[in-house]
């Protein structure tokens, strides 16, 4: 489909002031560091006031972190919408929702990733992030599972190994080693699942067979009867 002249002539779509700070503070940090970037020059470089960079986002860290308690949210509404049944499929599902909203964010992801590698304090609150999203999981799968120490104990173990199987998929994304992350994402998940599912059931074993030679003159009814016997 061709584009009209009318489009052509529309006037670029103005960013919101969260954007425009957003825009802000990762090009100043990259031009002067974080530690030597202030709230001040952010709100300046934005154009907007001290008082609306905070009102947006509450603080410097915040301009660089999503809004981890929307994406918790939506994780927990995929995972209370699911049965001990459907709960391997709603683990899967909730990891993808996670890893796709970094994936939607394109350049500003990976800008975040080579921020939060060389400054502890991010790489720090990067980790207790992770943290909220493990537990958040372990508190699902073991809601899932019959109260023994055992299931309790598997879901711990799994929990953290659907936060291991995210990482590695997006940091290979961001490092932009992973050409396909929905493939890597759903092959992680794959391993995770064969590694906890559950054993199978316990089957009583078949009795032992037997093979019985009969003479040709023997009385077939006699050795019926003496089979039931035994």
């Amino acid at each position: 489909m061709t584009q009209s002249h009318d489009d052509d002539r529309r006037p670029p779509v103005a960013k919101g002031p969260a954007a425009a700070i957003s825009e802000a503070a990762f090009r100043l940090f990259a031009e002067h560091g974080y530690d030597a970037t202030s709230v001040d020059d952010i709100a300046a470089a934005a154009g907007v006031s001290r008082s609306s960079f905070f009102r947006l986002f509450g603080s410097k860290e915040m301009v660089i972190f999503p809004d981890h308690d929307a994406i918790l949210a939506a994780v927990e509404e995929r995972l209370a919408a699911s049965t001990q049944k459907s709960a391997i499929l709603a683990v899967s599902d909730a990891v993808r929702v996670v890893l796709f909203h970094y994936i939607a964010e394109g350049p500003l992801a990976r800008r975040r990733y080579q921020l939060t590698s060389t400054v502890p304090a991010l790489r720090e609150r990067e980790l207790i992030s992770g943290a909220r999203y493990q537990q958040v999981f372990r508190q699902y799968i073991s809601a899932w599972g019959d109260g023994s120490e055992e299931s309790e104990r598997r879901g711990e173990l799994m929990a953290a190994a659907v936060v291991a199987a995210h990482n590695r998929v997006l940091r290979r994304w961001l490092r932009e080693e992973c050409e396909d992350p929905h493939m890597e994402i759903d092959e992680a998940m794959a391993q995770v699942n064969a590694l906890f599912a559950p054993p199978p059931t316990a089957t009583t074993p078949a009795a032992p067979g037997a093979i019985v030679v009969v003479r040709t003159d023997q009385d077939l009814a006699a050795v019926a009867e003496q089979l039931r016997s035994l």
